[in-house]
């Protein structure tokens, strides 16, 4: 089964509103953009896409946007995670039933799970579907942390193929690679970390920064997969201060600050997300016209 997962730069995508509504004029636009600048693979509906605050008929419509855009050119992975087994289950059915290539899933949150309820949970989310999973560990959000030994369980099960690291132990994320080895795609769920974890031998990134770098991040991700590892080196550390800028608040309220001085979005956040502040917005513009993102102001 892992050969239906991607190889390079996946961008965890935003969610445009205008006017409190989902903006999916702009949504098919920035899908367009970010397959014309080469993005490997499309994730709507993660964390950077505000899925806590989108409703039922909403995830409906804005997956049957995606699914409709994308038109197979590249693979679409939609985020079903949920604090609630049950809950993820349904997401899960529902994006398989309307064209999901594949799964994101995070870890349960606030709830706190053992290690036996999580591989329960994940266990019982791939026996509901026919399509991959990539299990996604970001304890800085949820609270909880997702070990490798837990990983190599969760492994058995065919469709638990895909793991994004998005945690800040590096000692535990050498352990992944050394207990899964070539056994799981395992992809970077940090953009600062992306050459040491492609180094240790992830297939890529699940990526904040492509919602304004798709072309850069791309480059980054692919020139190591090709053996470029000094074009790879090169980008990562370009990158490094735009990505300071991206999370200088906590994501998404940075990066659509960011496509909204782009011109690709209007900056709306709903809450109880709020825009970002002047201080952290004059160091992103900044940032952008340094890449050539933006021009700059005269």
């Amino acid at each position: 089964m892992q050969g239906n997962l991607f190889y390079g730069s996946g961008v965890a995508l935003v969610t445009p509103f205008r006017k409190n509504r989902v903006d999916y004029e702009s949504l098919e636009k920035l899908i367009d953009w970010q397959i014309e600048a080469g993005t490997d693979a499309l994730i709507v509906l993660g964390t950077t896409g505000e899925p806590c605050t989108i409703s039922p008929s909403e995830r409906s419509a804005i997956i049957e946007c995606a699914v409709a855009c994308c038109a197979g050119r590249i693979p679409l992975y939609v985020g079903t995670g949920s604090n609630c087994t049950r809950t993820a289950i349904e997401q899960s059915i529902e994006a398989q039933h309307l064209g999901a290539d594949g799964l994101l899933v995070v870890t349960p949150y606030y709830n706190k799970a053992s290690h036996r309820g999580l591989i329960e949970h994940y266990n019982a989310i791939a026996d509901s579907v026919q399509v991959p999973i990539i299990v996604y560990n970001v304890p800085g959000r949820t609270g909880l942390n997702l070990p490798p030994e837990v990983m190599l369980e969760l492994a058995k099960h065919p469709l638990l193929c895909g793991f994004k690291e998005a945690g800040t132990n590096p000692a535990q994320t050498m352990r992944l690679f050394e207990l899964l080895g070539e056994g799981i795609a395992i992809y970077s769920g940090n953009d600062d970390q992306v050459l040491p974890m492609m180094a240790m031998g992830a297939r890529g990134v699940i990526s904040v920064a492509a919602n304004v770098a798709p072309e850069q991040v791309h480059a980054m991700a692919m020139g190591w997969l090709r053996g470029e590892t000094g074009a790879c080196r090169r980008l990562q550390f370009e990158l490094l201060p735009l990505i300071r800028a991206l999370f200088s608040e906590v994501s998404p309220i940075p990066v659509k600050a960011a496509l909204a001085m782009m011109g690709r979005i209007e900056d709306a956040l709903r809450p109880p997300l709020v825009p970002l502040d002047d201080v952290r917005r004059d160091a992103l513009r900044r940032e952008l016209e340094r890449l050539g993102l933006i021009a700059g102001e005269e």
